[in-house]
Formats: C-alpha cells, structure tokens, sequence
C-alpha cells in the first residue's frame, strides 16, 4: 500500500488515530517521536488518544519526523477542529456549505 492509498485510509480517522497508525507502521516508540518533536511522552500518549490537541507546530513536526506530507496531517489536524466546533450544532452541514461557497468565491 503507498502513501497515497494510506492517506485514504487516514480521511476516517481523527487526528490522534491517525499519528498512532503511522508510529506504529514505522515501528516507531512514543519516546522516540516525543524527542523528535520536542515534546514529553506523555503529551504524545495523550494526542494519540485524543486527550489532547496538537498545536500546528507539532502537526508539521509529525509530518516531517514521520516523512509525511505536511498537507495529510494538517488536513486530519484541521478536519479535528472543524468537527470539534461543529458537531453538536444542527444546522453544521450547512453551515459547511455555505462556508465552502465562500471560499471558491475567494
């Protein structure tokens, strides 16, 4: 499977879920990733489960470590916090909608 099939895969997933399955396929340790972006290992533990959210800093710091485009992470990254804003309001879908026009106007 190549990056490009992977990154499919990675459209369904969160954000922490998404740099788990990386680490993991690289047969990577938190600790390793950690002192690659600069960060404790606990902080690192906590993003992939969610219980923290990564800054778009250590996004791209992921992206690199793990030689990833940077556009694949940010996309998870910032599809969070579309969801983390939007998913308890009723009228979200089309919010995105109007919000989507909006931007192709630009």
């Amino acid at each position: 499977m190549t990056l490009g099939d992977k990154s499919k895969l990675w459209q369904l997933k969160n954000f922490g879920e998404t740099i788990r399955g990386i680490r993991e396929s690289k047969g990577l340790l938190l600790r390793q990733v950690a002192a690659a972006i600069e960060v404790d290992t606990a902080l690192v533990s906590k993003l992939e489960r969610g219980e923290r959210k990564a800054q778009r800093e250590q996004v791209s710091k992921l992206a690199k470590f793990f030689d990833v485009p940077e556009d694949t992470l940010l996309l998870v990254w910032l599809s969070d916090k579309v969801l983390d804003l939007l998913e308890e309001e009723p009228l979200a879908y089309q919010a995105l909608k109007q919000t989507e026009k909006r931007i192709n106007r630009s």
